[in-house]
């Protein structure tokens, strides 16, 4: 179970940012590789270990 501050940081976290008109995403060797712009506007980390992920995660 989340404690409170637990809580707080992941609300601060994921809170979605509105759009800023920079690419989302851009192709490289045939597979779509999205920008931090994207996983910013997502507003939550997936766990999949993206190369520009703000949120810090690594695999």
């Amino acid at each position: 179970m989340k404690t409170k501050s637990q809580f707080l940081s992941y609300s601060k976290v994921s809170k979605k940012k509105k759009p800023t008109g920079k690419p989302l995403y851009y192709i490289e060797n045939g597979l779509y590789v999205f920008t931090e712009e994207y996983h910013l506007q997502r507003g939550y980390c997936c766990k999949s270990g993206c190369r520009h992920c703000p949120y810090g995660y690594k695999k």
